[in-house]
C-alpha cells in the first residue's frame, strides 16, 4: 500500500484505532523518520477524542522507552526499543507483563520474541516523493481478515 499523504497516515490510524481492543499490538518498523511516531500519534490522539479524554502531546518515546496513555476503555503503552541492544534489555522491559490489559505500539520491535497473537505488524518505507511512504502490513490473530482497502 501506499501512504500518499499525512492526511492518508491520519486515515489509517482512525481505520486501526476503531478495531484496536485489550491485548492488541501494533508494531511499527521502517527507517528513522518514516512515519512510526507520527502514526502512534495519530492513532493514540484519535483514540482519546473518541473516548472524550482530552488530548495531549503524543512523543517518541525514543529516551523514555515508553509513554502510557490512561484511556476509559484500556491503556496504550508506547514502546520504542531503538536504543536497546539485545533481547535481555527488552526481556527486563516487562512489556508483556500486562498483556491481556493494554493496547501496546512498539517501534523498533525487531528483538522481540514472536509469540504475539492479535498483532498488526506494519512496516513503513520511503518513496520517491517526499510526502509518500510504502507500508507493508502483516495480520495475526484477530486481525487477519482487518480490510484497508477502502482508505
Amino acid at each position: 500500500m501506499i501512504i500518499k499523504s499525512l492526511e492518508h497516515l491520519k486515515l489509517l490510524s482512525i481505520k486501526i484505532g476503531k478495531k484496536l481492543s485489550r491485548s492488541d499490538c501494533l508494531l511499527l518498523s521502517g527507517e528513522i523518520g518514516v512515519g512510526k511516531t507520527t502514526f502512534s500519534r495519530y492513532l493514540i490522539n484519535f483514540l482519546q477524542k473518541e473516548q472524550g479524554i482530552k488530548l495531549t502531546e503524543v512523543l517518541s518515546p525514543t529516551f523514555n522507552l515508553l509513554y502510557e496513555y490512561e484511556l476509559k476503555k484500556f491503556k496504550v503503552m508506547h514502546y520504542d526499543l531503538y536504543r536497546l541492544k539485545d533481547k535481555k534489555e527488552v526481556e527486563q522491559l516487562g512489556i508483556f507483563k500486562e498483556s491481556n490489559q493494554t493496547v501496546k505500539i512498539i517501534e523498533w520491535p525487531e528483538l522481540l520474541k514472536d509469540n504475539i497473537i492479535n498483532k498488526l505488524e506494519l512496516n513503513f518505507s520511503h518513496k520517491d516523493k517526499e510526502s509518500e511512504r510504502n507500508l507493508e502490513i502483516k495480520k495475526y490473530g484477530k486481525w487477519e481478515n482487518f480490510s484497508i482497502n477502502e482508505l
